[in-house]
């Protein structure tokens, strides 16, 4: 019985290390890179595994970067100038913008150093080295501890690391798991407070298409943005100083101008945010049937109010343009993804799946009473979260995303219930980060006759939809008697919780005494806050308990996978870690008959070009430009057009928004922004033939930074080399290493 687990075990570890043959699909650790190498360069890269990692020299790792905690950026001059997406930039140019100065929609170039901008609160990270603590994260961890149990120790154990390994602001350290919790890996980490912006198109450019184009193809969306890192004398990280200098990097990716053509080898390097291919198919179908459509519904409704106010008001569009962005994308993704998950019959993929998993684990007795009652635990789990879920979607929806006075309510109970555990002191010290807070985060995005309009309609909503049982006492008195209009026009016109004036007064308050006689006296926050806590009491608690089984399940079940499924591809779930996706470009088959090519042109924004429209307008100085077809040296050299973008095969998620993507070389040829409508499901079940991300060309940047902003500050920096004269280099072909080490 010892023999056979012991082999069970290794055969676990050896399935985990051995990456699969083929890299569409996958997203692999970059410190684990080697072990598709072979793939790689049979597909047509020509560049070596130690190129991509490497912590013996300069590497492409060193040259790619988080920007703030939702998108990637790239280092692409020796004076520390970076590349992301316009959309990833966007709640900084947002912040940095005036009424007279409105660089959203006007754009911004800096002629200079001294002209660049500081980007408050914008951070890049660099990741200086990954490595795997697995054993000491599962030390004393047993198969038969229960999931809080297990927990617990792991907790403990991270808590451990943590202590003995020195950190600070600028140089901290996270452990985070991978392969549902199966493996852990230290991520040690530089981040940089000095940002700056050097240059952004007008959305006209920058967002071309916006809400109508997000998702679909073709796009002609030119999704750019450049800022740059300074750094202290010593070039390390430091607050931001007027005397700080351009980071001097380790490494920055050079441009290549050579035409792109199909099949051409790709790479993206990034930070996915989050994919869940090991799901079950109970969970695909709460997914497809019930959990999108909620949060679907609640945002038509916001974004409907939104559009109708902003199209009245340019100032107000300016001040809603980041939140509007926000809710308008995964509100088109959710659709998409329900919409491709039926389409491509997801869930009875996964069921057929999970028939022949349990056919294979009852053939071993050992398996069969290791992991036969997996699957249909978790199948009792789902039905008894289904109750929850959809309400748990409307609530965090509602009362955490679309209405931002619940937000600030939430924020002030914070500081409320923090200054009564940790006394006066705390609440002098912090309560005026507490405003500062919601003055920056949430402030910068609030209309406080936009939100009370929200508030109705979604309030209005929720109780419709929701079984009475889960509204507060405090929600349902104060509607015995009011309408969700004659409610709102209470809240809004008496809390202190909606206006400057009246936080200033609130955050007044001498001591924590005082602040909350102030808040608890205000109706506002006395029935939100209830509202919040009845909430957390009726929904997230029964759902926290039921997820944890799930979780600590799901870690048994993709293990078991691992061990019956030795042919089968694995590679863990993104989890905003650095990630490689390599594929090619490809075109793709929509549907029956039609096929889209992998670029796209200049000419087809014209097409598609309104003037006043507020998605599809173009600058006149861009028409002007194509009129005279005047690309300079970034028109294609076969027909002389200039391509803005195309579709690979790389699988990406949110957070690989800014990815750059590169060629054979491992040059720079242009940036990850969206996906394509019909695959976006990629993130539950990756259907290869329809799976594409879409980037904007190197060709299209370069043509607005050069033609159309003539900012040659910027230009002057980047290294640009072109190749079409080259002797073709042919790739090396490998045989696929076979791996028999524990990793």
């Amino acid at each position: 019985m010892k023999k056979l687990n012991l082999l069970l075990l290794l055969l676990f570890f050896i399935v985990l290390s051995s990456y699969a043959q083929k890299g569409e699909g996958g997203m692999w650790m970059p410190n684990t890179i080697k072990e598709v190498e072979s793939d790689m360069q049979n597909m047509g890269m020509q560049i070596s595994a130690d190129d991509i990692w490497s912590n013996e020299k300069s590497s492409i790792k060193d040259a790619v970067v988080q920007l703030g905690n939702g998108c990637t950026a790239e280092v692409m001059s020796n004076k520390g100038l970076i590349f992301t997406n316009h959309h990833c930039g966007y709640d900084a140019i947002q912040k940095l913008s005036t009424i007279e100065h409105n660089y959203l929609e006007d754009g911004f170039w800096a002629n200079s150093f001294e002209e660049e901008l500081p980007a408050d609160g914008l951070t890049v990270t660099f990741i200086d080295d990954i490595i795997d603590v697995t054993d000491e994260v599962l030390n004393g961890v047993t198969d038969d501890m229960t999931a809080k149990q297990r927990q617990s120790l792991v907790d403990k154990n991270i808590a451990d690391i943590n202590k003995n390994i020195p950190q600070d602001r600028f140089h901290n350290i996270k452990i985070k798991p991978f392969f549902k919790g199966n493996k852990y890996y230290m991520i040690k980490r530089t981040t940089f407070y000095d940002i700056r912006l050097v240059g952004t198109p007008p959305a006209s450019l920058g967002k071309f298409g916006g809400d109508t184009d997000n998702w679909m193809w073709p796009r002609h969306t030119i999704d750019f943005s450049i800022f740059r890192i300074y750094a202290g004398k010593d070039n390390q990280p430091a607050m931001y100083s007027p005397e700080n200098k351009p980071y001097k990097p380790k490494k920055f990716l050079k441009i290549s101008l050579e035409d792109l053509k199909p099949n051409d080898f790709t790479m993206v390097i990034g930070f996915p945010g989050r994919t869940t291919e090991y799901l079950t198919s109970y969970a695909v179908q709460q997914k497809q049937n019930l959990r999108n459509p909620a949060r679907v519904s609640v945002r038509e409704i916001s974004l409907g109010i939104m559009d109708k106010r902003m199209a009245q008001d340019k100032a107000l569009k300016l001040k809603l343009a980041s939140k509007h962005a926000s809710l308008a994308n995964y509100w088109k993704f959710w659709i998409g993804e329900s919409q491709g998950l039926k389409k491509f019959k997801a869930v009875e993929a996964k069921q057929k799946f999970e028939q022949e998993f349990t056919r294979r684990i009852n053939q071993n007795p050992e398996l069969k009473a290791k992991y036969g009652k997996v699957l249909p635990r978790l199948k009792e789990l789902y039905a008894k979260l289904q109750p929850y879920a959809v309400v748990q979607d409307y609530a965090s929806e509602i009362f955490g995303r679309n209405i931002d006075l619940p937000t600030i309510a939430l924020i002030t109970d914070l500081l409320e219930e923090q200054s009564k555990e940790r006394g006066d002191m705390f609440y002098k010290m912090a309560k005026d980060k507490y405003k500062e807070y919601i003055y920056n985060n949430v402030f910068k995005d609030f209309d406080k006759n936009t939100d009370k309009e929200i508030f109705t309609a979604l309030i209005d909503f929720y109780i419709k939809k929701v079984n009475p049982k889960f509204i507060s006492p405090e929600l349902q008195n104060a509607l015995q008697d009011k309408t969700p209009q004659q409610l709102a026009d209470e809240l809004y016109s008496q809390s202190l919780l909606t206006s400057k004036e009246g936080l200033d007064k609130l955050f007044a308050a001498k001591d924590s005494k005082e602040f909350s006689t102030l808040l608890d006296n205000d109706f506002a926050y006395k029935m939100l806050s209830a509202q919040q806590k009845w909430t957390d009491e009726k929904v997230s608690k029964p759902v926290a308990k039921i997820n944890e089984e799930i979780n600590n399940l799901m870690g048994k079940y993709v293990k078991a996978q691992m061990i019956v499924f030795p042919e089968k591809l694995f590679y863990p779930d993104a989890n905003f870690t650095m990630r490689v996706a390599y594929g090619k470009v490809k075109g793709f088959e929509p549907r029956d008959a039609v096929f889209y090519k992998p670029f796209s042109h200049l000419y087809g924004a014209i097409e598609k070009y309104k003037p006043n429209d507020p998605e599809f307008d173009l600058p006149k100085k861009i028409i002007d430009l194509y009129e005279k077809r005047d690309y300079g040296r970034y028109a294609n050299k076969k027909d002389g057009t200039l391509v803005t973008d195309f579709l690979a095969t790389n699988h990406i998620t949110g957070g690989n928004s800014g990815s750059p993507i590169l060629n054979a070389r491992g040059e720079h040829i242009g940036l990850a922004f969206d996906g394509v409508w019909e695959g976006v499901m990629e993130d539950v079940y990756y259907r290869p033939e329809v799976a594409r991300s879409i980037h904007v060309t190197d060709h299209a940047v370069l043509f607005v930074i050069d033609k159309f902003a003539n900012c040659q500050h910027i230009m002057k920096e980047l290294t640009i080399v072109d190749h079409s004269h080259d002797t073709p280099k042919q790739p090396k072909k490998k045989k696929r290493k076979k791996f028999l080490g524990i990793f």
